[in-house]
């Protein structure tokens, strides 16, 4: 799934994305360490995994796991 980046809080490391479909998603702290990225920035495109739950689990760069 990839959006881009509509908001990121770089004091606490949380944000949300903008899928390609116009719904909105939030990711958690968790889930940006995971892609081991310093910092995201606005409109940046990116891909995320989800859980089974559908939770975001990880935030990446397209192409870059």
């Amino acid at each position: 799934m990839q959006g881009t980046i509509a908001t990121f809080d770089i004091q606490n490391h949380t944000g949300t994305l903008l899928l390609d479909d116009g719904t909105e998603l939030a990711f958690p702290a968790e889930a940006f360490r995971a892609s081991g990225l310093r910092l995201l920035r606005l409109g940046q495109r990116v891909a995320v995994a989800t859980g089974d739950d559908g939770h975001v689990t990880k935030v990446h760069l397209p192409g870059i796991s």
